[in-house]
């Protein structure tokens, strides 16, 4: 997505056997082993039915076995759309979190503006991942603005677009909110072209400020995400799930998986790496604003197959 101004306008095995008691009965053992094996075989049966008569209600349970990946969507995807009905389409497709922009969350709201967003979110069983992209710079007051508002809004990931200038001032808000900075890369003419650019403005700073990795445009990049994933373990607080035709500057997005990004490598490399709990997944779509909710559809679906396939 493009860059956002600070102003803002656009994660067995069974318990350990009890050691048998050699005065027990050797008939109680087997009592309790067969007691046990009978309500293991009732579970197995009960959720092979269920596999048989909901399979998402199955897909869902493995899904939520990829160590706590929780898919959301950067809103901007639904851009094309009044927010209330974008966030209905959030709920409707599938999503569990957003992650706001401007255009649809402006950094300027009113507290009461920020709290009726905040519930109608909450209302909907969704949260609040993240809010950006957010522009920063040397002006100290204006960047403690964007914190203000996050605290506000209970939003614990900023994803950012900083000036060289400005991380002295992003180091002390971190530490003073408690909030984290997520820098986003976008593309070859940005600043953050490569994953060492990111690597470098991070370095020696609060662990808080860390990557938002948009994989589309390190594709764009000439860099594989698996491999910038695993290059930000530990100061990786957001990824946009994004897809490319070709790996250059100029190409056309795409669905998930019909180009350079394979979504079960990376979400075992998301798992390997640790990605907090409280980070923020998000699919970004750019294609088709007009009318984006089928090919967004595919996209989910694709996402969810593959969290079933990762191991970590």
């Amino acid at each position: 997505m493009p860059n956002i101004s600070p102003r803002g306008m656009f994660i067995k095995g069974t318990p350990k056997n009890m050691k048998s008691n050699s005065k027990a009965p050797l008939r109680s053992i087997d009592t309790h082993r067969t007691r046990r094996n009978v309500l293991t075989g009732l579970a197995a049966g009960a959720g092979l039915g269920l596999m048989r008569l909901n399979p998402l209600a199955s897909l869902m349970a493995q899904e939520a076995k990829a160590a706590g990946l929780k898919l959301g969507i950067q809103i901007y995807s639904l851009r094309g759309f009044p927010v209330d009905v974008a966030l209905d389409h959030t709920k409707n497709l599938g999503f569990e979190e957003v992650e706001f922009f401007s255009g649809m969350f402006p950094l300027t709201a009113s507290d009461e503006e920020i709290q009726k967003m905040v519930q109608k979110v909450k209302g909907l069983g969704l949260r609040i991942s993240a809010h950006g992209v957010n522009g920063f710079t040397k002006d100290a007051e204006a960047n403690r603005k964007v914190f203000e508002f996050a605290k506000k809004a209970g939003v614990k990931n900023i994803s950012a677009a900083p000036t060289p200038d400005s991380m002295d001032s992003l180091n002390d808000l971190v530490k003073e909110y408690d909030i984290r900075i997520a820098i986003h890369n976008h593309g070859p003419s940005d600043r953050f072209n490569k994953v060492v650019d990111v690597l470098r403005a991070i370095e020696g700073r609060d662990p808080r400020i860390g990557a938002c990795a948009d994989l589309g445009h390190f594709i764009r990049s000439g860099e594989k995400p698996v491999d910038v994933i695993r290059a930000l373990a530990g100061r990786l607080y957001g990824v946009h799930l994004k897809d490319f035709a070709e790996m250059k500057e100029s190409t056309r997005g795409v669905i998930l998986g019909q180009g350079h990004l394979d979504c079960a490598a990376v979400f075992d490399a998301m798992i390997q790496a640790k990605f907090p709990a409280d980070g923020a997944l998000s699919l970004e779509y750019e294609e088709n604003p007009k009318d984006p909710i089928e090919d967004i559809r595919q996209c989910v679906a694709t996402a969810k197959t593959a969290m079933t396939k990762a191991k970590g």
